[in-house]
């Protein structure tokens, strides 16, 4: 399938009931399967949740912005969990959230973002990892704020991940490429209607991909493109390579 869509490479999703990343088995299983295969993990997804039901067991979400000092340290060592990975598997770039939904705009956290990113960094430098942070749909991490916060810690090594659905709800998502520039490392390429985080296939939604298309293409380096569509809209298995296509075909 690889081989009839383009795609190069993937993006692994470190949530245990996906992938279980503390399961040396299953992460030798994984490592071997790349081996053998000419498809490549190019980037992890950092986990949301430690357990394997996405919080719906009452488990605590992984937050790096909480503002319990317990709860960021137990939020960064979940995704140094996640990062030993790379020892076996050789992803390049993990994507990381910082805060949840909700999550304001203050000076506890910039001081927390900086903190947590300076720590995963230095854990993730030693295996060969770049830290990519997401623009979500919170005050925390608009665009404006993300560039303070490696602007001000000198993260110059930490890139972003622009997550493009995210972006055309909150302002647009060619404002919001020319805001992060050169930062931008990845993209998270979906559609939506500018009102949910709906994860539809490029061209169901609404975002101006002509636009978008050229908005990137104004970048000094080219971002990697990973397409996250909702799992329940991939329909047969058949037509997937052709849909993939064309997806990838509207970003030129």
């Amino acid at each position: 399938m690889a081989s009839r869509t383009g795609a190069e490479a993937v993006e692994i999703f470190a949530a245990r009931q996906h992938f279980d990343y503390t399961d040396r088995e299953e992460v030798t299983e994984l490592a071997d399967w790349f081996r053998a295969n000419p498809l490549s993990p190019f980037s992890m997804h950092a986990p949301l949740y430690p357990d394997k039901e996405m919080g719906r067991s009452g488990t605590p979400s992984v937050n790096l912005l909480h503002p319990e000092k317990a709860r960021r340290i137990a939020a960064m060592d979940e995704i140094k969990r996640a990062l030993e990975t790379a020892e076996l598997i050789p992803f390049k770039n993990l994507v990381v959230h910082l805060g949840e939904r909700t999550e304001s705009w203050s000076n506890e956290a910039l001081e927390y973002s900086q903190t947590a990113l300076e720590h995963l960094g230095a854990f993730a430098h030693p295996l060969g990892v770049r830290l990519l942070v997401e623009n979500l749909l919170t005050e925390a991490t608009e665009p404006e704020h993300l560039n303070t916060i490696l602007e001000i810690g000198h993260l110059d090594s930490v890139g972003i991940c622009l997550d493009m659905g995210h972006a055309h709800i909150a302002r647009g998502v060619s404002e919001v490429i020319e805001v992060l520039g050169k930062r931008i490392a990845s993209t998270h390429v979906h559609d939506n209607h500018g009102v949910r985080d709906e994860h539809l296939w490029p061209g169901d939604g609404s975002i101006d991909w002509a636009a978008t298309a050229k908005a990137l293409a104004a970048l000094t380096t080219p971002p990697a493109t990973v397409l996250e569509i909702h799992p329940t809209l991939l329909g047969d298995t058949a037509t997937l390579p052709e849909r993939v296509a064309a997806a990838f075909a509207k970003l030129g």
